[in-house]
C-alpha cells in the first residue's frame, strides 16, 4: 500500500526532496546546493542542467536512505523558485543558456521603458505586477534578443520557455521522449504574461515583449486531479509516480501554513522574504506597492488570490556576511555574533543588492551600511543585518494593512532563517505582534505535498489538513512603542539614502 507523499523543493540556492506521511510528518529528506553564477555586476544565473542533476541526486539519496520505493509514494508535488527563466530545445533537451535568476537586474532598461511609455499600467491591470526586473517576461525578451539562435528556434517551435517547475516537470515526465510542457497559475502569474481574470496567457502582454505564444507551457491547476503526468520508470524514482501538484515556492508555503481563509498570512524567510495575505476569490489590486498574484488553484475551483510583498535580499544578506565579508564562518554564527551587542549601535544595513522590491520597486537603489562610527563592530553589522530582515518585513506589513484594512494579530513564519532565535525575537519586537513558527518549518515542501495529496485523495479536504498544523515556538514583543517607532524611523531614513544610486540608461 502507498503510504507517503513526496515533494521536490527547487529553491534559489538548493534543491531538496522530502517525503511526508498522512500527518504531515517528515519521513525522509536530502538537500544539495547548486552554484550561484555572477557573470557581471547585477547578473545572477543558474545552470539548469546542474539543477536537474541535483534533483535526480536528492531524490535517489533520500529514497535510498529511507529504504523507500516508488510504489510507496501516492503522488509527487513540485515547488520552485519563481520567475527564474529557462529556455531549452524540446528536441535535444539542452538549455540555450544559463537560467536567468529572479534576482538578476540586467533587464532594468526593459522595465524602465515599459514604465515610461505607459505599458506598465496595462501590465499592472492585467497581470497584477509592476514592470520590474524581478519577473520572467523581461528575462525571456532579453534571451530572445541576445542569445544567438533562440529567436529563430522559438519561431520554429523548437525553443520553449518555463520557470524551473516547467523544466523539472518536462524532465521528470520523459524530456525529449514525451515530456509534458506545463506550469500552474501561481508560476504563470509571476511572468507579466498571464491575465489574472482569464487565467491564461494574454496576447497583448505577449506583444509587449515580442514573445511567441508557442514557447509557453500549458497552464494547469496547482492541485490537479487530471495529473501533469507520471514520472518515468527509468527516471530517478525508478517507477511511475503521479505528478499531481505544482506551486511556486511562496504559494506552496502559504498552503503548507494552511492559510486557506481570507485574511490569513504567512512570511517565508529564505534567500528573500515573501509575505502573502490570502484575499480569497477577490482580486485585490494594491495601491501601496504590493503584488496581486494567484495563491493557488485546486482542481476546477476558481483560483484563490493573494497580496504579496516580495523582498529580494534577507537570508542571502547573511550569506553575504559569510561569503563576501568573511565575518562569520556559517549562517548560524550570525545569531551569536549579533547577540554580543544589545542594539545596533546606530548602524543600519539596507541590502539593496538587486535594488529594492516591495513596497518600493526601485531598481536604482543599491545596498548601503549607514551610521558607522569608530564604535561600530562586526557584531553591530551582524545585528543590523538581522534587523534589516525584520524591517523589510515591516515595510510590507504596513503596505498590506493599508491595502486590505486587515491588521495582523499574529505572523506565521517559516523557512531557514526562523532557526535564528534572535532574528525572530527582533521580528516580533519590530512588528509589535507575536511571531509563530510551526513544528514543520519547511512548509514550502509540505505545501507542494499537500497540493499533490489533495489531488489524488490522499487527504480529503483542507479541513483535514488543519489537524496537522502544530505550533513549535512563539515569540512575543518586548520593545516599547517608543523603541519600535525610533528604530523604524531610523530604518526609513537609511532606505532613503540608498535611492537614485544607479542611473538607468534609456
Amino acid at each position: 500500500m502507498s503510504d507517503f507523499i513526496a515533494s521536490i523543493d527547487q529553491g534559489t540556492t538548493s534543491t531538496r526532496f522530502m517525503v511526508f506521511d498522512r500527518g504531515g510528518n517528515e519521513i525522509a529528506r536530502h538537500q544539495l546546493e547548486h552554484e550561484q553564477i555572477f557573470p557581471q555586476a547585477g547578473w545572477v544565473e543558474h545552470n539548469p542542467t546542474e539543477i536537474w542533476e541535483r534533483t535526480r541526486a536528492v531524490i535517489e539519496t533520500a529514497m535510498n536512505k529511507a529504504n523507500l520505493r516508488a510504489s510507496d509514494l501516492v503522488a509527487l508535488g513540485v515547488t520552485n523558485q519563481r520567475e527564474t527563466t529557462v529556455v531549452w530545445n524540446r528536441r535535444t533537451g539542452r538549455p540555450y543558456c544559463n537560467a536567468i535568476v529572479w534576482q538578476d537586474t540586467r533587464t532594468d532598461r526593459i522595465a524602465a521603458t515599459l514604465e515610461r511609455d505607459g505599458r506598465g499600467e496595462v501590465i499592472r491591470r492585467k497581470a497584477g505586477l509592476p514592470p520590474a526586473t524581478y519577473f520572467s517576461a523581461g528575462k525571456l525578451q532579453w534571451i530572445l534578443e541576445n542569445v544567438e539562435g533562440v529567436r529563430e528556434a522559438a519561431e520554429a517551435g523548437e525553443a520553449i520557455f518555463g520557470t524551473t517547475d516547467s523544466w523539472l516537470l518536462w524532465n521528470l515526465t520523459g524530456g525529449v521522449d514525451g515530456g509534458v510542457h506545463v506550469t500552474d497559475p501561481t508560476n504563470a502569474s509571476r511572468t507579466m504574461l498571464m491575465n489574472l481574470e482569464t487565467w491564461d496567457w494574454d496576447d497583448e502582454l505577449l506583444s509587449f515583449f515580442d514573445i511567441p505564444r508557442r514557447m509557453l507551457p500549458f497552464i494547469l491547476p496547482s492541485s490537479n486531479p487530471e495529473l501533469y503526468g507520471t514520472t518515468r520508470a527509468d527516471g530517478p524514482l525508478r517507477g511511475e509516480v503521479p505528478l499531481a501538484g505544482d506551486l511556486g515556492d511562496q504559494q506552496a508555503a502559504t498552503v503548507g501554513q494552511l492559510c486557506f481563509r481570507p485574511g490569513e498570512a504567512k512570511n517565508t524567510y529564505g534567500t528573500g522574504n515573501f509575505l502573502l495575505l490570502n484575499t480569497g476569490h477577490e482580486l485585490v489590486r494594491s495601491q501601496h506597492g504590493l503584488l496581486t498574484t494567484v495563491c493557488y488553484q485546486f482542481g476546477e475551483e476558481k483560483p484563490v488570490y493573494a497580496l504579496e510583498g516580495s523582498i529580494a535580499v534577507t537570508g542571502s544578506a547573511v550569506q553575504w556576511l559569510r561569503d563576501q565579508l568573511g565575518i562569520i564562518g556559517g549562517a548560524a554564527q550570525s545569531e551569536a555574533l549579533a547577540g554580543q551587542v544589545e542594539d545596533n549601535g546606530g548602524v543600519y544595513f539596507v541590502p539593496a543588492f538587486s535594488g529594492l522590491f516591495a513596497p518600493y520597486w526601485r531598481s536604482d537603489a543599491r545596498g548601503a551600511l549607514l551610521g558607522l562610527s569608530r564604535y561600530s563592530t562586526n557584531a553591530h553589522v551582524a545585528r543590523a543585518t538581522l534587523e534589516a530582515i525584520c524591517y523589510q518585513t515591516r515595510d510590507v506589513v504596513e503596505a498590506m494593512t493599508a491595502d486590505s484594512g486587515v491588521s495582523l494579530d499574529v505572523l506565521r513564519v517559516d523557512g531557514g532563517v526562523t532557526a535564528n532565535q534572535l532574528c525572530m525575537q527582533l521580528q516580533a519586537d519590530i512588528l509589535g505582534v507575536p511571531v509563530s513558527r510551526p513544528v514543520v518549518a519547511e512548509t514550502t515542501a509540505l505545501g507542494a505535498a499537500y497540493a499533490a495529496g489533495l489531488a489524488v485523495g490522499f487527504w480529503r479536504s483542507t479541513d483535514e489538513l488543519e489537524q496537522n498544523w502544530q505550533e513549535d515556538r512563539r515569540w512575543r514583543p518586548t520593545w516599547t512603542d517608543r523603541q519600535r517607532d525610533r528604530g523604524y524611523a531610523g530604518w526609513q531614513k537609511a532606505v532613503s539614502r540608498t535611492l537614485d544610486w544607479v542611473e538607468i540608461e534609456e
